[in-house]
């Protein structure tokens, strides 16, 4: 793509932050202003956690990465501030971010349109007790995934065998959230697939297959391990990876999403059935990311997607 970098103006680059995923947003964030700034951009980066957020503006910056994940980043908040700046960002807007960062709320909008999602119970802070607690396997059977709904890169995930290993599952996750989601175990084949655009001009990017070490797809193997295989291409037959695409476009559409966004899913060994699992609005992209080795098999490079993504920044109010 053509594009006169110079008129993208001076470009923040928002990193680390104060989530649980600040280590993994730091990577993200470093690798995107190196690809920016190698374009020529004239990008820097911005720490939230270290400095206030309206510098922003009184900096005047003219548009902004958003590479932090989690909490205070990719949870409608930043998107927020930046929309009263009126300053231009990557990714989704306010209300889908928000949404997407909040896997219950995710889930019901999904039901709502008749995506598929694995069948969950809900625990709100009142409902933690272990009348409550034990109570979930028999609604959704065994084994099960405990996780906190509002964080991501697998942070405080336990996959459940027994009633035994419930509590300890529950109290896990609700130190990272006081909400607690209990949702089916789906036995098969974990898939992801990125998109691009916004409404109907949204496009799905090669599906990845990951292939982690005994299933456990955990916050090491996401990040730090070279033991988690990837494939892209897939290997799925083409009628499966069309429907997986099609599926994360709708999943992407009903939330609102635009700029980008990652689906995460399962493909069901027993039936080939595919589920949706959750939508990220600012996805990784760090050297273990999976947009980036999708966009690749798309012929697409790092530096790129990056400068596409730039491109794309925009603001709620821009919209219609």
């Amino acid at each position: 793509m053509n594009v006169d970098v110079k008129s993208l103006g001076r470009v923040a680059v928002l990193m680390g932050g104060t989530s649980a995923e600040r280590e993994v947003s730091l990577m993200s964030g470093r690798g995107v202003l190196a690809a920016l700034q190698s374009q020529g951009v004239d990008a820097m980066a911005f720490d939230p956690a270290e400095r206030a957020l309206w510098e922003l503006e009184a900096e005047r910056f003219d548009r902004v990465f958003i590479a932090l994940h989690g909490r205070h980043g990719e949870d409608g908040t930043v998107q927020g501030a930046l929309e009263l700046m009126g300053i231009p960002y990557t990714g989704s807007g306010v209300m889908a971010s928000s949404i997407a960062m909040d896997k219950v709320m995710t889930k019901r909008v999904w039901v709502a349109e008749g995506l598929p999602t694995p069948r969950w119970v809900w625990l709100a802070p009142g409902h933690q007790g272990r009348e409550d607690v034990v109570a979930v396997p028999d609604r959704i059977g065994l084994p099960l995934i405990v996780k906190p709904p509002r964080e991501g890169s697998s942070i405080g995930i336990t996959k459940v065998a027994g009633y035994s290993q419930m509590d300890a599952a529950v109290k896990l996750a609700a130190q990272y959230d006081a909400d607690v989601l209990c949702e089916e175990f789906i036995e098969g084949i974990e898939l992801t697939c990125p998109v691009l655009g916004a409404g109907d001009a949204a496009q799905a990017l090669p599906v990845v297959r990951i292939d982690a070490p005994e299933g456990n797809y955990d916050y090491e193997h996401k990040y730090f391990s070279d033991d988690t295989g990837y494939r892209c291409p897939s290997g799925l037959a083409p009628e499966e990876e069309a429907e997986v695409q099609r599926l994360t476009v709708a999943a992407y559409r009903a939330l609102g999403c635009r700029g980008w966004g990652r689906a995460d899913l399962m493909l069901r060994e027993s039936d080939r059935a595919v589920f949706l699992l959750e939508m990220n609005t600012s996805p990784g992209m760090t050297g273990h990311s999976l947009v980036p080795m999708s966009a690749r098999a798309a012929g697409i490079s790092y530096e790129q997607l990056c400068l596409r993504l730039l491109c794309d920044a925009a603001l709620d109010a821009q919209r219609g």
